[in-house]
Parts: structure tokens; C-alpha cells; sequence
């Protein structure tokens, strides 16, 4: 029986690869069987075509497909614009939107609409978002669940967070998404007891909810409480999954939990979830933070496809140990491979040359940057050029070169140079360096402490307590030294010399004690 594939067969057989397959290969082969079936024209199969490809995150083509159709209805415009907003081309949805209201005499639906008003809360376009809601009060379309979730969205990321919380109280039907976008919201402009409280008013709170709190969390720096949020997820009966992952490995970097790192590894394997591009790179970095680099060139080692997000994360674990030649040998591989290195390499390989202060390489690549690649050096690039050459005993050098950098230097030029000469005990240049950075940054108490031992070190003893008098007249006090210990009560925060904590015996008697192998038991995440 000769039966052959007819547009709407197609167009079906696009939706299924979309939803289900989404591979641009795959994607590629029904569209030169389209060409080939001379099914190009057909609207259906155009607009399936569209959306197949954006999910393939190929949205060049999907282009192509839209600006080579000779008809398009509103379907068209969504799918086109949807593309745009979920790949982050923010600008171009918009720009999409405007030429579709301009010169289609289309009009926009729901799905207009949600798409628009992600791409503006997403680039912090109040103007154009509010402009969106007025048009969708004037016309007839309909507003459902999805378009007011998006309404608010808009007010939560552009900071208006009263008008937002009070359309999240008139809305009447709220779903899972209508909670995670006003409590993202709350998260991302520092409101964090507001968006628990609205967490803790969730009954059964979903995947998405507890993937946006503890990135909240994470993205606020308050990691002691990530793990306790973590267990809670894992006791209510929700798992983790890819972006739970990538969220509490930073907090696992952070407290250097090579227990949890591996807890975390041994999770994604039994999930399959190893493979992920963000929660490879997470254990990465994690391993790599907690001195097992030889686990974080595992992971390398097993990663299939390498982009250059995963190159750039093995780059940075050895920048990190201070191995430069491993780093460099590493940058030289990803180069061979074709693969570009965008800022972000180049920080990473740069600050690997500054720890090992390979002096000559790091000049041939921080040159490389622009005459090569075309990327102009940032603040955080000049930072460890100045590293690099501090390390290697050049002082002068890096004076030289900090007093000719064509952009302002920032702090953190400044402060590299300022240890640079803390450590070569070069007190004229320590003071020439402190008196500029306490014109930027008058309450940075680091600067005041490495100035004040740089003059402790030269035995000038006077200059050294008149630092020490500026800190205590502009209320600056040295941070004591503090160390976070997992307790079966969940984390301790325990300060220097604390003889006012409750458990101070307790801790002192567990100090004295750790030489024992049986003592330390790491802070598990107790992964299920």
C-alpha cells in the first residue's frame, strides 16, 4: 500500500518531535523531506516547523522557516515569538510583537500576550509590559490562568512588588505557577521573609516552588538554609531533578561539602541526570572547591558533546588547585578543538596563570583577547594581569600597567595590587594603593587590615595604629573568624573566641578530638 505523508501528517509527526525528541537532526530530516514533497508553502507544517526548531534551541532556522513563509496567520507570530522569548532573544520578541501589531492587522491572543510579557519582565521593560496590559484590558481576549501568572510576572521581576502581590490576591485561580512567579519575585529583590511566608502558605508545594526558593536562597547567599530546604523537599516526597541539582551544588561549593558533592554525584548518576551541561559543571566546581580535582577531571573526562561552558569549568578547577600548565594545557585543547573562548574563559584561564604566576603566557593570551577574538578586556581580566605580575615579583610592571589601563581601575585592580605589595613588603606602593581604594571604597575593612599589617610588618608601628584609629572612626570593625559545623540540630555558626555560645564546651571538646577518624561526618544531603 503506497501511502505517503500528507502536511497534516507532518505537521503531527513536528509536534510529537517537539514535545517528545526535541533534536535538530531530527529536525533537520523532516524539513528536507518537506522541501523534497514540495510542502513547504503549507501553513500547518511551516508553523510546526517553528516550534520544532525553537525547542531544538536552533532559532536561526526557526527564523529562516518564518521569513521564507508566504503566508502566516496569529500561530505563526506566537510561535516565532515564543521561540524568541524562551531562548532569551528578549529583544527580539519584543521587536517581533511590534512589527505584528504594525503591519499584519493580525491581532494578538493569549499566547501573544504570555510570550511579550515574559520577554519584558525577563529585560525589565515595564514601558512596553505595561503598554501589553493595557492592550489586553482595551480588547476581548480572554485571561486565563496562564495570561495572568504572566501579568504578574511582569510587576514581580521590574520590582513592583505591591502591585503584584495585589494582583496575585485578586487572582481567584492560582496555580503552581501563579505561587513561583510572585515568590521568585520576592526572591530576586531581596525580600526573602516575605516569599517564605508565601511558601509556607502552600499545602503541597511543587517541584518548580522548591526550585525557586532555594535558588532564591542560594542567589542570597543565605546557604545554611539550603540544606535544611533540601531535606524538607526530599521528606515531603518531591525529587530533585536537573535545576535542584545545579541550584545546591553552589551551596555545596560553598561550605566545601566533598561529602555532599558526592552524594549529589551519586544521585545524578542513578537519575541519569550526570549528563546535564549545569549539574556536570556544578560537581565540577564543587570537587574542585573541595580539593578532589581529580574526581572534577572525572567528570570532564565523562562528559559527552563538550561546550564550552564545560571546558571553561575544568579550565577554572585548576585555576583554582593554582596549576596553571594543566589550565593552560586545557585552554590550548578546547583552541584545537575548534571551540571559541568567550570573557568567562579567558577570566578562568588568566586567573590560573595569576596563581602560578606564569608570566609570559598570560601576556600572549590577555593580547590574544582582543587582536584575536575581539573581546575587550575587562575590569576582572586587568585584575589578574595584575596578579600575574605581582606574583612574579614585577611590581613595577604592574604599577605601570594599572596606571595605563584604558578603562578606570576597579577595586579589585586595586586590591590585587594592594596584596601584591602587602606580600612583597613594599609599604610606599601598600600606601600610594590604600589611599585610592579608601576614595572607592571607604567600608571595605580588608583594605584597612592588609594596610595596617603591611606597616606591622615594617616595625612602623605608629602608621600601623593610625589605620586601625581610621577604622574605629568610621565604626569599621574586623570581622572575627567564624566556622559553620553540621550538629544533629541542623547547621552551627560558631564565632572566634565565642565563650558566650551555650555549646561552647561541647565545641572545644569536639575540636580537640578531631584527629580521630570517627569524628568528622560531613554534612550529608542525604540524597534519595
Amino acid at each position: 500500500m503506497d501511502v505517503k505523508p500528507d502536511c497534516y501528517t507532518i505537521s503531527c509527526a513536528l509536534k510529537a518531535l517537539s514535545s517528545a525528541f526535541p533534536h535538530s537532526r531530527l529536525a533537520n530530516e523532516v524539513h528536507c523531506f518537506v522541501l523534497r514533497r514540495g510542502l513547504v508553502a503549507e501553513l500547518f507544517v511551516g508553523n510546526a516547523l517553528i516550534t520544532c526548531y525553537s525547542r531544538c534551541n536552533e532559532i536561526g532556522l526557526a527564523r529562516t522557516v518564518f521569513d521564507g513563509m508566504p503566508e502566516r496567520d496569529t500561530v505563526s507570530w506566537n510561535s516565532m515569538m515564543a521561540g524568541y522569548s524562551q531562548a532569551g532573544f528578549f529583544e527580539e520578541c519584543k521587536e517581533l510583537y511590534r512589527e505584528m501589531l504594525c503591519s499584519t492587522g493580525l491581532r494578538p491572543d493569549g499566547m501573544t500576550v504570555v510570550s511579550v510579557l515574559q520577554a519584558c519582565g525577563q529585560s525589565m521593560d515595564l514601558v512596553l509590559g505595561m503598554e501589553v496590559h493595557q492592550l489586553l484590558n482595551d480588547s476581548q481576549i480572554k485571561i486565563d490562568v496562564s495570561v495572568c501568572n504572566a501579568i504578574i510576572g511582569l510587576y514581580a521581576k521590574c520590582g513592583s512588588l505591591d502591585y503584584a502581590r495585589e494582583l496575585f490576591e485578586e487572582t481567584s485561580v492560582k496555580d503552581e505557577v501563579t505561587y513561583c512567579t510572585i515568590i521568585s519575585g520576592y526572591m530576586i529583590h531581596g525580600f526573602l521573609d516575605k516569599a517564605m511566608d508565601l511558601f509556607q502558605e502552600m499545602k503541597n508545594p511543587g517541584l518548580s516552588t522548591w526550585n525557586a526558593v532555594i535558588s532564591g536562597l542560594v542567589q542570597s547567599n543565605r546557604h545554611e538554609r539550603v540544606l535544611e530546604l533540601v531535606r524538607a523537599m526530599q521528606a515531603s516526597g518531591v525529587k530533585p531533578n536537573t535545576i535542584t541539582l545545579s541550584s545546591i551544588l553552589p551551596t555545596v561549593s560553598y561550605f566545601s561539602n566533598l561529602k555532599g558533592g558526592r552524594e549529589i554525584h551519586a544521585y545524578a548518576l542513578r537519575n541519569k541526570y550526570d549528563q546535564n551541561i549545569y549539574v556536570a559543571t556544578g560537581i565540577i566546581d564543587s570537587y574542585a572547591k573541595s580539593g578532589f580535582i581529580h574526581g572534577a577531571q572525572q567528570i570532564f573526562n565523562q562528559s559527552k558533546g563538550r561546550s564550552l561552558i564545560i571546558w571553561t569549568s575544568i579550565i577554572s578547577a585548576y585555576a583554582v588547585h593554582g596549576d596553571a600548565n594543566i589550565a593552560l594545557s586545557h585552554f590550548n585543547e578546547m583552541l584545537s578543538h575548534g571551540i571559541r573562548p568567550d570573557p568567562v574563559t579567558f577570566t578562568a584561564v588568566l586567573a590560573g596563570c595569576a596563581r602560578s604566576g606564569v608570566v609570559e603566557k598570560a601576556w600572549k593570551i590577555f593580547d590574544a583577547m582582543s587582536t584575536q577574538y575581539g573581546i575587550q578586556p575587562s575590569a576582572k581580566h586587568y585584575a589578574c594581569m595584575v596578579g600575574v605580575l605581582t606574583r612574579a615579583g614585577r611590581l613595577s610592571e604592574a604599577v605601570e600597567f594599572v596606571l595605563k589601563m584604558p578603562i578606570e581601575p576597579s577595586p579589585k585592580v586595586w586590591g590585587t595590587l594592594l596584596d601584591g605589595a602587602s606580600v612583597s613588603g613594599d609599604v610606599e606602593l601598600g600606601k600610594f594603593v590604600f589611599d585610592r581604594l579608601f576614595q572607592i571604597e571607604p567600608e571595605n575593612t580588608g583594605n584597612y587590615i592588609t594596610m595596617a599589617n603591611l606597616y606591622s610588618q615594617a616595625e612602623r608601628w605608629e602608621e600601623a595604629d593610625q589605620i586601625r584609629e581610621m577604622m574605629n572612626k568610621i565604626g569599621l570593625k574586623k570581622i572575627r573568624g567564624s566556622s559553620l559545623i553540621q550538629t544533629s540540630g541542623g547547621l552551627q555558626s560558631f564565632v572566634a573566641r565565642d565563650e558566650l555560645n551555650g555549646r561552647s564546651e561541647e565545641l572545644y571538646e569536639m575540636v580537640g578530638g578531631l584527629g580521630r577518624k570517627d569524628m568528622y561526618q560531613g554534612m550529608g544531603l542525604m540524597m534519595r
